[in-house]
C-alpha cells in the first residue's frame, strides 16, 4: 500500500521554486514591511533565514517517509496483550491560521503477531505533527498509520491540545483545551477495552 506522505515538492514544481529556502526568506522580508518593521535593524537582520528554517522543520512531515523512518523496527510477536505509549508530547501548525497548536498524545494498541520499536511510535507522531494539519485529521492520521503498518487487533489515539489560534487571537481563551480520540478494530466494537485503556489513561 503506498504510504499517505503528502508530496509538498509538487506545489514547489509547480510554482518553479527551486530553492525553497531562499524564497521563504524572500517571503520573511516582505512580511517584515508589511508590517511596519525595519528588515535592516540589527535584531531582524537574520530573521528571514531563521524563520526559513523554522518552517522548514515544523513541516518535514510533508516530506518524511514513514517506511523510512521505522525502517526494519518491525518485528513478529505472539503476544495479543495491551501496548500504551503515554504523554508523547507534540506540536504542530494549524492550518487555518499557522498559529501552533500542542499538547500530548496517548496512542494504545493491541498486537496481531506484530510490535514496532516503542520508540518509533513518538517518531509517527511527530511525521504527521509536522504538517499544516487540524487536531482531529492528526489523531486519526496517526491512528490509521498504525493500523496500516501493524494490521493490530486495534487502535486507539488520544490528544489533548492547547490551540495558540484561539488562546491569542479570535475567543482569547487561554485555559482551554481541545481533547479527541480514533479508534479502530476492536477499540471500535468493544467498550470493554476503551473502558480499560480510558482506566489506565486516568491513572
Amino acid at each position: 500500500m503506498k504510504n499517505n506522505t503528502l508530496d509538498a515538492g509538487t506545489s514547489l514544481t509547480k510554482f518553479k521554486v527551486h530553492d525553497p529556502q531562499e524564497e521563504l526568506k524572500k517571503l520573511a522580508l516582505g512580511i517584515l514591511s508589511l508590517i511596519g518593521e525595519n528588515p535592516d535593524r540589527q535584531g531582524l537582520l537574520n530573521t528571514p533565514k531563521r524563520f526559513a528554517k523554522a518552517l522548514g522543520h515544523l513541516t518535514s512531515g510533508h516530506l518524511t517517509s514513514t517506511e523510512e523512518l521505522v525502517g526494519d523496527a518491525i518485528f513478529d510477536e505472539p503476544s495479543s496483550e495491551l501496548v500504551l505509549v503515554r504523554n508523547i508530547e507534540f506540536y504542530s501548525l494549524c492550518e487555518h491560521h499557522m498559529l501552533p497548536f500542542f499538547g500530548k498524545v496517548h496512542v494504545a494498541y493491541i498486537p496481531n503477531g506484530k510490535v514496532i520499536g516503542l520508540s518509533k511510535i513518538p517518531r509517527i507522531v511527530d511525521v504527521f505533527a509536522r504538517r499544516l494539519q487540524v487536531q482531529e485529521r492528526l489523531t486519526h492520521a496517526i491512528a490509521a498509520e498504525i493500523e496500516r503498518l501493524l494490521n493490530p487487533k486495534g487502535v486507539a489515539v488520544y490528544m489533548e491540545a492547547s490551540h495558540l489560534c484561539m488562546m491569542m487571537r479570535g475567543v482569547e481563551k487561554q485555559n482551554s483545551t481541545t481533547l479527541t480520540k480514533a479508534t479502530l478494530g476492536s477499540y471500535t466494537s468493544d467498550q470493554s477495552l476503551r473502558a480499560e485503556l480510558i482506566s489506565l489513561l486516568r491513572n
